[in-house]
């Protein structure tokens, strides 16, 4: 693997900044575009362009945390952004990775929402009212898969008579769906408010449903990566809040990236957390205790120089 890496940075490095010496390049895996992951990895290209320190962040769209563990562990990319459950299966070798994969944390950054909604005239007001029907719970690849496929299992509508009909889709293919009838029930995990659901409750009554009475079950047999959240009410015509479950988003890199590119690229983040969330979840704060927090994901060594350097 490193020399795999070895050669692919030689490449990357080739280009100059003003000949002031090699830029460092980064390829940081996203998501599909128009998604919090792409809008992040943007933003965050943007503010590490700006400080011109010699290091540049090449986004790149792919189906997102699966996808994006994959990539890093390949070579194909240097830095990946990935759900906190996701990345620990990835670690610790568990489905759907047929091995460990050896991925650092630079920083949790912010935490996603688990959105089940349906149609707010429709006859479902409950997870388990799913049985047997449609319901687009995530693009091949993607932590909405992940999450989704954990859910379902734990109130038993994964297998037998009450299986759902799981739909591969992606979030724009999944509200169309929903729009359209094709299928009962949308799955996503995103920030608060995801813009592409807020564009759907105008155009369609929703309801969302209540995940909160899962979370002990998946902590039980998945760990501490759940935790509870609330759906505040306002958002997306909410009239209440409605809890569901929580995951954290990390960012991610492969433990061979250097240093000073660590150090370099968490001095931008800390400095322009505000820019980088804007698109992403709303009211969102990124603080060194948060980030640290990255479960059985080791921190990059030169994030944990980061952090004791500033934070002691």
């Amino acid at each position: 693997m490193g020399a795999g890496f070895g050669a692919a940075a030689a490449a990357l490095s080739a280009g100059c900044s003003g000949g002031s010496g090699p830029v460092r390049r980064l390829r940081l895996a996203t998501g599909p575009e128009g998604g919090p992951y792409n809008a992040f990895g943007k933003a965050l290209a943007q503010a590490v362009a700006a400080r011109g320190r010699g290091l540049e962040i090449v986004p790149v769209s792919t189906a997102a945390s699966v996808d994006n563990l994959r990539q890093l562990d390949e070579g194909s990319v240097e830095l990946a952004l990935a759900m906190a459950d996701a990345a620990e299966d990835a670690v610790l070798g568990r489905e759907p990775f047929r091995r460990p994969v050896p991925v650092t944390a630079l920083a949790r950054v912010y935490v996603n929402y688990t959105h089940l909604l349906v149609p707010a005239d429709g006859p479902v007001r409950s997870m388990e009212a799913l049985a047997g029907r449609p319901v687009a719970a995530g693009a091949a690849g993607s932590g909405v898969q992940v999450v989704a496929g954990r859910l379902l299992r734990a109130a038993g509508l994964s297998e037998g008579p009450s299986a759902v009909g799981e739909r591969r889709l992606g979030l724009a293919a999944s509200a169309k769906a929903l729009r359209e009838g094709a299928v009962d029930a949308l799955f996503w995990s995103g920030g608060v408010p995801t813009p592409a659901l807020s564009e759907l409750a105008r155009e369609l009554p929703l309801r969302f449903l209540p995940l909160d009475g899962h979370v002990s079950a998946l902590r039980a047999r998945h760990g501490p990566v759940y935790t509870t959240v609330t759906l505040p009410a306002g958002v997306y015509g909410l009239t209440e809040p409605v809890g569901t479950v929580g995951v954290g988003n990390y960012l991610l890199a492969r433990a061979d990236v250097a240093r000073s590119g660590v150090r370099d690229l968490l001095q931008v983040v800390f400095e322009r957390w505000s820019d980088l969330l804007r698109e992403v979840t709303a009211g969102a704060r990124l603080e060194p205790r948060f980030a640290i927090s990255t479960g059985e994901v080791p921190l990059h060594p030169g994030a944990v120089a980061y952090y004791r350097s500033v934070y002691g």
